[in-house]
């Protein structure tokens, strides 16, 4: 049984997701794989068959991300998006402004496997997620980052 360290928080959307991809993998990725593996042994010897090799590698990539993906959905906790609250949370999309530079901020704070910076969906492992989490409506956090500190007031949450 996994203990609670062990959970993968995600939303209903991401374990959609997961699941999806878990179904391709399984149904389409594998058979093309063993299909490579067929062609590749109908070419001779298999000591100096190059493409043999690389699908066999292929192969094993393939199984050892089925695998994760298969743990990550055993361990996960499907959480719901409050979608009005008055403290930043879990899915919740934050907006702040940047103390240093007047600049406005959207962040989704999301769990570790959705998280995508560039789109704005931060892990809420992250630094800046963690700092903004139980934050409310005007709050200003302080955070240390790798380009130094940071100062971000909360000027909405959704």
């Amino acid at each position: 049984m996994a203990s609670l360290s062990d959970r993968v928080v995600m939303t209903a959307e991401a374990q959609q997701a997961l699941q999806a991809e878990l179904e391709h993998l399984e149904k389409v990725s594998r058979k093309e794989i063993a299909e490579r593996i067929k062609t590749a042994r109908e070419w001779g010897d298999l000591k100096e068959n190059s493409e043999y090799h690389d699908a066999k590698n292929d192969q094993a990539h393939l199984e050892t991300k089925i695998l994760r993906i298969r743990e990550q959905l055993l361990n996960a906790e499907v959480r719901e998006v409050a979608t009005t609250t008055d403290v930043v949370g879990f899915g919740n999309k934050v907006v702040v402004e940047d103390a240093k530079s007047g600049k406005e901020l959207t962040y989704e704070l999301v769990s570790p496997s959705e998280a995508s910076p560039g789109d704005g969906r931060l892990s809420m492992d992250s630094p800046v997620g963690k700092a903004l989490l139980g934050a409310r409506v005007g709050q200003t956090v302080k955070l240390e980052t790798p380009r130094g500190a940071k100062e971000l007031k909360v000027t909405s949450i959704g």
